[in-house]
C-alpha cells in the first residue's frame, strides 16, 4: 500500500468555518466588506494585542497553556483584512511613503513577496544577509547599509522590512533601536510568523507595521488572503481608503487617489473566523512536531535542526528546517540535479515558465536535492530553503550587502513537514527516511 502523501503545511478546518460561510450566504454577504471581516479583525486584533509575560516551551505541552493565561493585552493595535499578504506589504510601504527613486533595505532570505512590492512603488531593494542565530536580517550588517546608502545617495532608506523565517523571529529589539537611530519605519513582514513571539510580544507588532499571510499553507488560512497590522485607528482608515480603490464619500464614485482592489472578502474571512477557533492549536501543534524531529533526530550525523536562538525568541516553527554537513553522503547524489524538472515541486499554483536547464549558478548542495528526491520518492514533501534575493536574476542589479550566510544556508538546508495533519507517525516515518537515505 502506497503512503498518503506527507505535505510541508496544510491548514486544519475546524469545523466552525461552515458555519461563518453559511451565514454570509443566508444574509447575502458576499462581497469584499461584511460581518466576518469585521469579526475577524476584532480576533486578530485581540491575538496580536495580547503580550506573554513568560516564555512559551516548544513543547506545546499543558504547560504552554498554562503561560497562555498568563497573557494580557498591552498593546492597542489595529487590523485591515486584505486579499494577501503581499497586499499588506505594498500598502505598508505606500504609508511610509515609499515611492518612486527611493530604496528600502529588505531581508535577502525571504520569499519574493517581501521585496516585489517595492518594485511596484517605483523603489528598488537593498537586500542585507541574515545572522546565523537566527537565519534573519544582520542587525550590523543593517546599520553598515544605512550608512552606505546615505553616502551614495545623500538620503535614507525610506524603509526596513525584516522578515521571520520560516516563523522565526529576528532580532527586532537591535533592528529597531537602528530603526529608530536613523529615524527608518519598519515593516515586519511575520506572513510565516503567525502567533511567533520575541519576548513575549507577537512579530508584526513592533514595528509601525506588521504584515500577515492566511494563504493555504499558513498557520491559519482563509484559503487565501492577508492582514495589516496598523499602529492605530487613523492609520488603518488610510489603509482600508487605498485597499478600497481609494472611494470618497459622495454619492457616486469619486477618486482623488489611486487604489487597489485589496479588501479581503466576507467569504474568506467567515473561513478566518473559524480559524481563530484553533489557532492556539495549530501553533502548539508545530512546537510539539519541532520537538519530536529534535528527539528523533538527536544523534544523526551531520544532521542539524534549526532551534530558537535563546528563550527571547519564540517560533511558531511554521516550517522546522534541517541543515545537511556537506561532507554527508547522500544514496543517489550522483544523479542530483540529472534532469530538469517540468511544472512545480511540491504541486505549487500558479507555475511558471519550464527551467531551461537542470542547474543554475546558485542552487542546493548535491546531497541536499538528493535528500529531497528521497523523500519524495517516500511520499513527504521537503523543499530547499528561500533562494536569497541578491541571487535571484530579476535583482542582479539592485544593491546588496551580504556576508554569505544566506547563500551558505540555502546550499546545505531543507525544509520539513510541520502541518497540522503531520502526525507523531509522520514524523518518525520522515526520520526514517532521512536515517535510511545516508549513505553509510
Amino acid at each position: 500500500m502506497t503512503r498518503n502523501r506527507i505535505y510541508l503545511c496544510l491548514a486544519h478546518m475546524s469545523g466552525r468555518e461552515q458555519d461563518f460561510i453559511k451565514e454570509a450566504f443566508d444574509t447575502n454577504w458576499v462581497v469584499p466588506m461584511g460581518p466576518n471581516v469585521n469579526g475577524f479583525e476584532a480576533d486578530l486584533e485581540n491575538f496580536v494585542n495580547t503580550k506573554f509575560s513568560t516564555h512559551n516551551t516548544q513543547s506545546g505541552s499543558a504547560d504552554e497553556n498554562r503561560v497562555l493565561g498568563n497573557g494580557h493585552c498591552a498593546l492597542s493595535k489595529k487590523v485591515v483584512g486584505l486579499s494577501a499578504g503581499t497586499a499588506a506589504v505594498h500598502l505598508a510601504l505606500q504609508a511610509c511613503g515609499v515611492g518612486k527613486g527611493d530604496e528600502v533595505i529588505v531581508q535577502s532570505f525571504t520569499f519574493c513577496a517581501s521585496s516585489h512590492p517595492i518594485t511596484y512603488l517605483g523603489a528598488t531593494p537593498v537586500f542585507v544577509d541574515s545572522e546565523r542565530e537566527s537565519w534573519n536580517m544582520d542587525p550590523e550588517l543593517l546599520e553598515a547599509a544605512i550608512k552606505d546608502r546615505i553616502a551614495k545617495t545623500g538620503k535614507k532608506p525610506k524603509a526596513i522590512v525584516p522578515v521571520a523565517l520560516y516563523g522565526m523571529p529576528y532580532a527586532i529589539d537591535r533592528i529597531m533601536e537602528i530603526a529608530g537611530r536613523y529615524e527608518i519605519p519598519v515593516i515586519e513582514d511575520a506572513a510565516e510568523g503567525l502567533g511567533s513571539r520575541f519576548d513575549g510580544q507577537v512579530l508584526g507588532t513592533f514595528g509601525r507595521y506588521g504584515v500577515l499571510s492566511f494563504n493555504g499553507n499558513k498557520m491559519i488560512t482563509t484559503s487565501g488572503g492577508g492582514a495589516l497590522i496598523c499602529p492605530d485607528e487613523a492609520s488603518a482608515k488610510e489603509i482600508l481608503y487605498y485597499a478600497t480603490q481609494a472611494r470618497e464619500a459622495y454619492p457616486y464614485y469619486q477618486h482623488t487617489d489611486i487604489g487597489y482592489n485589496y479588501r479581503m472578502s466576507n467569504i474568506c474571512a467567515g473561513i478566518g473566523r473559524g480559524q481563530m477557533t484553533v489557532i492556539d492549536d495549530h501553533i502548539a501543534h508545530h512546537k510539539h512536531v519541532q520537538a519530536l524531529y529534535k528527539e528523533l533526530l538527536n544523534g544523526v550525523g551531520g544532521v542539524t535542526l534549526h532551534e530558537n536562538p535563546s528563550p527571547r525568541y519564540d517560533s511558531n516553527f511554521w516550517l522546522c528546517t534541517v541543515t545537511l554537513d556537506p561532507s554527508l553522503k547522500i544514496k543517489g547524489q550522483e544523479n542530483a540535479y540529472a534532469e530538469i524538472l517540468h511544472g512545480a515541486v511540491g504541486g505549487a499554483a500558479g507555475v511558471v515558465h519550464a527551467a531551461k536547464t537542470p542547474t543554475t549558478d546558485c542552487q542546493p548542495n548535491a546531497n541536499v536535492e538528493a535528500m529531497r528526491l528521497a523523500l519524495d520518492a517516500a511520499n513527504v514533501e521537503a523543499r530547499p530553503l528561500w533562494k536569497p534575493m541578491h541571487r535571484q536574476p530579476v535583482y542582479k542589479d539592485a544593491p546588496a550587502y551580504v556576508n554569505g550566510v544566506a547563500e551558505s544556508l540555502f546550499a546545505i538546508g531543507l525544509c520539513l513537514p510541520a502541518g497540522p495533519y503531520v502526525t507523531d507517525d509522520d514524523v518518525r516515518y520522515i526520520v526514517d527516511t532521512i536515517k535510511n537515505s545516508i549513505d553509510s
